[in-house]
């Protein structure tokens, strides 16, 4: 009897409703906070692709900040503007469709360089060794034209930020990515010298560093932030000699091993960093 009444026991719990996995989030570019997706579980989440991490939340001055590392050891790094032959992306959500196919392959993305209405850089960009856009030395308003910006650009295990300048009178092959954005955030350890050390201007924003073993830094901010916060914890914190500004207000990031996919607004280059096989 006790034999028979513990099978009617497991037949029934087997039977009985199973408990919900937990809901997928999503992260809120404008406060950082984690938002539960609807009906999602984790299963169903098609951008959860691996489990090793590449990025961590921090906190810096009470500004939490999304902190991801591209290891040349571990990672290779291009950019990528739209699929072959075509118009831009214009999201990270769009890239990560083109890349369904091979999305393990993706440790992270984040948007880099700026951009024209279409979608187009405006400054230096180069992808797979094509030079899609030449170098601007222009004059002009805005953040690009901060002077000095910058280029983030590197060949293979070798990645690399000058000032535009440098740029232009050192570098005379031509690299595997680049991307210019501005203004630089540090250079050559000090602070541009236009950028205060906690000014008024507060927006989520962006950015990448090179530190001295020539691992590549990239920050995004989960609140609005000034611009000397972010260069400050590049320098300060992360110990990287030089920094370049990406973008603010729109900046977005693509964490897969997270399941975080930013798609607030319409953006223009994108910066992919692969695991290497």
């Amino acid at each position: 009897m006790r034999f028979a009444a513990l099978l009617l026991f497991l037949s029934l719990a087997a039977c009985g409703p199973q408990p919900a996995g937990k809901p997928v989030t999503r992260i809120e570019l404008d406060t950082g906070k984690a938002v539960p997706i609807a009906g999602v579980t984790p299963a169903a989440a098609p951008m959860q692709v691996k489990i090793a991490a590449d990025c961590e939340r921090v906190v810096f001055e009470q500004i939490p900040l999304t902190h991801c590392i591209a290891d040349p050891k571990k990672h290779r790094i291009t950019t990528a503007l739209g699929p072959k032959d075509g118009k831009p992306y214009r999201s990270l959500a769009a890239l990560a469709a083109g890349r369904r196919a091979d999305a393990a392959s993706v440790a992270f993305a984040i948007n880099g360089g700026m951009y024209d209405g279409g979608g187009k850089p405006i400054g230096y960009y180069v992808e797979h060794g094509k030079r899609l856009q030449e170098l601007s030395q222009t004059d002009g308003s805005g953040n690009f034209h901060m002077k000095p910006n910058g280029v983030f650009y590197g060949t293979g295990s070798s990645w690399h930020i000058k000032t535009s300048e440098d740029f232009y009178h050192l570098v005379g092959d031509r690299p595997d990515f680049g991307t210019q954005s501005g203004p630089m955030l540090v250079i050559d350890g000090k602070l541009h010298p236009q950028i205060t050390q906690d000014g008024p201007s507060r927006a989520i924003r962006d950015g990448v560093g090179v530190d001295t073993r020539g691992r590549a830094h990239f920050v995004i901010s989960n609140a609005p932030l000034s611009f000397g916060k972010l260069a400050r914890y590049f320098r300060d914190v992360l110990k990287t000699p030089n920094a370049l500004y990406l973008d603010g207000k729109i900046s977005a990031l693509w964490d897969p091993a997270t399941g975080r996919l930013d798609n607030a607004a319409a953006i223009g280059p994108m910066i992919v960093v692969e695991n290497r096989n």
